[in-house]
């Protein structure tokens, strides 16, 4: 449903389902996830924990533990180039160089006894096959780029003497590094504190503006979005139930999750002795998914057939789709919120 030219296309994602087995069963992570990407744009997939976001992003470089997930269907397509067949050696010859992965916590994704700087040239060695002292060269550039000053002296060392804010600027470095098309960006902020989430979002920008890189920012933080996104996917229990334009999702909002999603936000024009307005309940087992609307059992507007049959992606306009019942034209009929009502002999 997104109004993209199709020759800018990078990335297509279509009816992508992984699923994962554990000694509890198999949980059915992304349930036929489906979006594109497109040159220069910014993409924000965005959700509780748990609703397949990191996962969905995952499987893009195939970044999923071999022995317990399987894309059990659908397809990823890089320029028209089918990801989920490739081989390992054919993966690690696309991961770096055209489409690289920035993780939430550089801690745990870093090498803390390896330099910085032997850590930037490695990746760029491996995929650009050049001299060694060139390598630095670009190292050093990469990380005076993203702001990180004396860049000479701090490759020389290591994690630890790092600040978190810092952290991040060197995982934005080495992921960026090689030039890659697509930049997908684990809740690249969720650690840090609000003025430095404000630099780290700059600094997207900037490297957007400059190298024309596409984003794909994976966040449960919708000021995040707002400040970086052009367009955004709500997720929840693995499937996609809303996607549009930021201005779109923001200003008209036509999910019921994603209502629920913005009015918990803090907001500076409203009255500060009012308190936030939490979504109830909790999300469902996907371990055993339900038949219909995962959204059914917390929403204030379920009808029967939001339980019974899973609904349709409708479209709002050429960029706004929507995954719910209440957009079929026949619910007006036997719809009266906030109330449980029979739209089973209206439906047919």
């Amino acid at each position: 449903m997104n109004a993209t030219n199709s020759s800018d296309v990078l990335l297509e994602v279509d009816n992508l389902h992984v699923s994962f087995t554990t000694h509890g069963g198999v949980v059915k992570a992304v349930r036929g996830v489906s979006f594109t990407l497109s040159k220069g744009e910014t993409l924000a997939i965005v959700g509780e924990s748990g609703c397949g976001k990191s996962v969905t992003a995952r499987s893009m470089t195939r970044l999923l533990p071999e022995h317990s997930s399987k894309i059990s269907q659908g397809s990823i397509r890089y320029k028209g180039r089918e990801l989920t067949i490739l081989s390992e050696k054919q993966l690690r010859e696309l991961r770096g160089s055209e489409i690289s992965m920035i993780f939430q916590d550089a801690m745990t994704a870093l090498n803390p006894t390896i330099s910085i700087g032997e850590q930037i040239i490695e990746g760029i060695i491996r995929h650009q096959k050049i001299s060694r002292a060139e390598a630095r060269k670009q190292a050093t550039e990469m990380l005076g780029l993203v702001g990180i000053s004396n860049p000479e002296m701090r490759l020389k060392q290591y994690l630890h003497e790092f600040s978190g804010g810092m952290r991040q600027r060197i995982m934005i470095a080495i992921a960026a590094v090689c030039k890659p098309s697509v930049l997908i960006a684990d809740e690249p902020t969720t650690a840090l504190d609000v003025t430095i989430q404000a630099q780290i979002i700059e600094l997207f920008k900037m490297l957007q503006k400059k190298t024309g890189v596409s984003i794909i920012i994976i966040t449960h933080d919708l000021g995040v979005v707002a400040n970086m996104a052009d367009r955004v996917n709500v997720m929840y229990a693995g499937k996609v139930v809303e996607a549009g334009t930021v201005d779109e999702l923001f200003h008209n909002p036509q999910h019921p999750y994603t209502k629920g999603l913005l009015a918990s936000m803090p907001r500076l024009d409203t009255d500060k002795s009012l308190p936030l307005t939490p979504i109830a309940g909790t999300p469902p087992d996907l371990f055993a998914p339900p038949q219909g609307c995962a959204f059914a059992a917390r929403c204030h507007y379920a009808m029967e057939v939001c339980g019974l049959y899973q609904p349709p992606q409708s479209a709002v306009s050429g960029s706004h789709s929507v995954a719910c019942w209440l957009q079929d034209p026949r619910s007006q009929f036997v719809f009266q919120p906030p109330m449980k009502s029979n739209i089973m002999s209206a439906l047919g």
